[in-house]
Parts: C-alpha cells; sequence; structure tokens
C-alpha cells in the first residue's frame, strides 16, 4: 500500500491529520514512485556495474529509466547523469564545466545555494546577476556582464522560495550573442511539478531535477546534458555514468524517480490548475485576514505551487513555531536554510530590508494539497500572527 495516497477528494484526510504545505521542501512520495522502488528494495538487488544475470537485470532497469527520463526532460539517454540529488547535480554542472573548460561563472543573485557555493568553490572569476523587485533576472545587467571568457552561467527555471519562473529562451539568446562559449545551466529543482520541461528547458544546455521535489523518493536526482557540452567529473570511483560520475547506482531510487517523473507529466496541466485555485484561496485569504500582509512578488509569475507572504512585524522563526503547534507546516524559506535566522539571500537580491525578508513564510502545496490544508492554514496563521503582534509566543 502506499505510504500516502492523493487526495481522494477535497475533502479527503491530511498527512498524518497535519497541514503539510511544504512541498517545495520535500513532497510526499507519489503511490507511482514507491510501487517502483519496492522491487528494488527487495529480491531484485543486483548491481548495475556487474556482469551475471542478477546485475544484468539492474542494469536493463537503469538503461530503461535513463531513456524514460531523457524522453521526460527533452534530451538524449546518453546525457542523463544519474546523481544523488540536485545539489549534486548542480555541483556537477557548475564544477563540471569549469574543470573541463577553466574560466568565469556568472550566476543569478538568487540562485540556490547548491550553485553558489559550487561557483565560488570551483570558479576563480565568479559574477552574480542582480534581480528585480519581482524576483526576475535583470537581463540588461546579465548581458553586461557576459564576455568570451564566460564557460557557465546558471539561472535556474523556478526560484525556489517565492516560485517565480525565468525566462530562460531570453537568457539563452543573450548567452549566445554575448557568450558563445558559455554553457547555460538550469536548476529546474523546483519545476518538474508545474512546467513542460522539454519546452521550458529547451534552451539550456545542463538541467538539473531532484527526485524528492515531485513524489519521488529523496537522495537521487539527474543531471542531463545537451550532446556536445563537455564536463569533468567531480566524484571519482569506479567510472560509471560514462566516467562522469562515479558510484553504484541507485537503483531503486533511480526506478522511484522515474515513475514520479512520468506521473507529474502524465496529468501537470490538470494538477496545476487544481493547485492554482488552492493557492488563490490561501494567498487571497491570508491578505484578507491578516492586516500589514503583502505577497512577495507578482502572483503571475509564479508557478502554481508558491504563495509567499510576508507578515510586518513578526518573526518567521517565532510564527512557524506556532504553526507547527497548529498542525501547519510551512517554511521560512529556502529548507536547506531553515533554523538559520540570517535573512534569506533570495529575498535581499530582491531588494527587500532584513526586517520584511524575516517575516516572510513560504507556503508551498503540492499534489497531496486539499481543500482541507488550506482551510486549516486559514484557521491557524491569522491569530497566530495575531499572537505574536501582541508579543506572545504561546
Amino acid at each position: 500500500m502506499p505510504l500516502v495516497d492523493p487526495p481522494a477528494s477535497d475533502d479527503g484526510p491530511r498527512i498524518g491529520q497535519v497541514a503539510y504545505l511544504d512541498h517545495a521542501a520535500t513532497t510526499p512520495v507519489r503511490p507511482e514512485a514507491l510501487q517502483a522502488m519496492l522491487p528494488w528494495l527487495q529480491d531484485r538487488f543486483g548491481n548495475p556495474s556487474g556482469a551475471h544475470r542478477v546485475a544484468r537485470d539492474a542494469r536493463a532497469a537503469v538503461d530503461g529509466a535513463r531513456d524514460r527520463v531523457a524522453a521526460l526532460v527533452g534530451t538524449e539517454p546518453s546525457g542523463v547523469v544519474f546523481t544523488s540529488g540536485g545539489t549534486e547535480s548542480d555541483n556537477l554542472a557548475i564544477g563540471g564545466v569549469l574543470r573541463a573548460t577553466p574560466g568565469a561563472v556568472v550566476t543569478g543573485a538568487a540562485e540556490h545555494h547548491a550553485v553558489l557555493r559550487a561557483a565560488e568553490g570551483f570558479g576563480s572569476d565568479v559574477r552574480h546577476v542582480p534581480l528585480d523587485a519581482d524576483g526576475v533576472v535583470d537581463l540588461d545587467r546579465l548581458e553586461a556582464v557576459l564576455d568570451e571568457n564566460v564557460r557557465v552561467v546558471s539561472v535556474m527555471l523556478v526560484n525556489n522560495e517565492i516560485g517565480t519562473s525565468q525566462p530562460i529562451d531570453r537568457v539563452a539568446a543573450i548567452v549566445r550573442r554575448r557568450a558563445p562559449r558559455a554553457l547555460l545551466h538550469t536548476d529546474a529543482v523546483q519545476a518538474a511539478p508545474w512546467l513542460d520541461l522539454p519546452v521550458a528547458c529547451a534552451a539550456a544546455d545542463l538541467i538539473s531535477i531532484s527526485a524528492h521535489k515531485f513524489g519521488g523518493p529523496q537522495g537521487v536526482g539527474a543531471l542531463a546534458i545537451r550532446r556536445g557540452a563537455e564536463l569533468s567529473p567531480i566524484v571519482f570511483g569506479g567510472g560509471q555514468e560514462r566516467e562522469r560520475r562515479s558510484g553504484t547506482h541507485n537503483v531503486a531510487g533511480i526506478a522511484g524517480m522515474t515513475a514520479a517523473l512520468a506521473a507529474v507529466a502524465e496529468g501537470r496541466e490538470e494538477e496545476a490548475a487544481r493547485v492554482a485555485k488552492l493557492r488563490e484561496r490561501l494567498a487571497d485569504g491570508l491578505l484578507a485576514e491578516i492586516p500589514e500582509s503583502r505577497e512577495t512578488g507578482a502572483r503571475a509569475g509564479k508557478v502554481a505551487g508558491n504563495c509567499h507572504i510576508r507578515f510586518a512585524g513578526v518573526e518567521a522563526e517565532a510564527l512557524l513555531v506556532l504553526l507547527d503547534e497548529g498542525g501547519v507546516c510551512a517554511s521560512g524559506g529556502s529548507a536547506c536554510a531553515s533554523g538559520a535566522l540570517e535573512p534569506s539571500h533570495v529575498l535581499l537580491a530582491m531588494g527587500l530590508e532584513p526586517a520584511d525578508a524575516t517575516s516572510s513564510l513560504r507556503f508551498s502545496l503540492g499534489w497531496t494539497t486539499t481543500d482541507a490544508d488550506i482551510d486549516a492554514a486559514l484557521e491557524v496563521v491569522p491569530p497566530a500572527v495575531a499572537q505574536l503582534r501582541r508579543g506572545g509566543s504561546r
């Protein structure tokens, strides 16, 4: 039986009776993914690098998954490199290119830390491009920092904190014109549930995905590489993945990721429309019920599952504690930075003051979100904000 059933109706039960509104951090595993994984966690346990029939069975599963992922992302099978997740995929994209062809790296100022820190670690000439007030990369500034010395440009497809989509096609056109030797990488980790990846990523040379952001298991992802893009490995060992990423394959994880990605692609339009309605009700309800609250970024430019709200005069960390006690799961920003009191680098890059940045919450919806989850949030969040504004934590 699946660990989590998809919502049977708008009034279906919440996960463990908790309103889980943190899908951008991680998603519940889809039943299709779990069913695809189970055989490889039980009696089908071979190492794909072996030569006997048990190993060949596992190798066939990995090769079949590679073909399917390539079609679902819009690349060729030979370009799909299986990794441990989005962080490694981002690191391989940045570090692999710079190791193969040293030069400058350009990133958006609001990229995930997996990109920003990889750029700092592998690059000696790192250039960052600012955002506008809606979280969209400044294309004029991008054009200004590009030149023939740039080897890799990284601009995420969908921001992990505020959900803003980036104009990758326009970014690619500028890169081709101003830095013809550069490869364009896009972190598509947050995009898979909402955007048609073959279309949205058509102009990118390198594409990162992570299974647990779209209903697959944690600990597995992929980097899709267009033909002609050259990169060197950053993980060394047995030479798996055509010498691009060594390490024994996570066969169960790869199977689960592929099944989840296929399920997402099959029902994406319907699911995005359903979730968008829930997001509208949540955002409109919070803004109406809570004075001095404001949405971050233009809603029209966001993916369906993102609702990012600033509550003036409220410390986000304290608010998260009260919401947790009330059975509502949300986030103060990127999951990797939760627990830190530093203002979000994404919000600061958009021009927000530190006080505004630390009073912001991200509510992220996904495939298990129901009307009952939204009801719970609208019931719990307004009094929690009011309590904190009165000076109380309990």
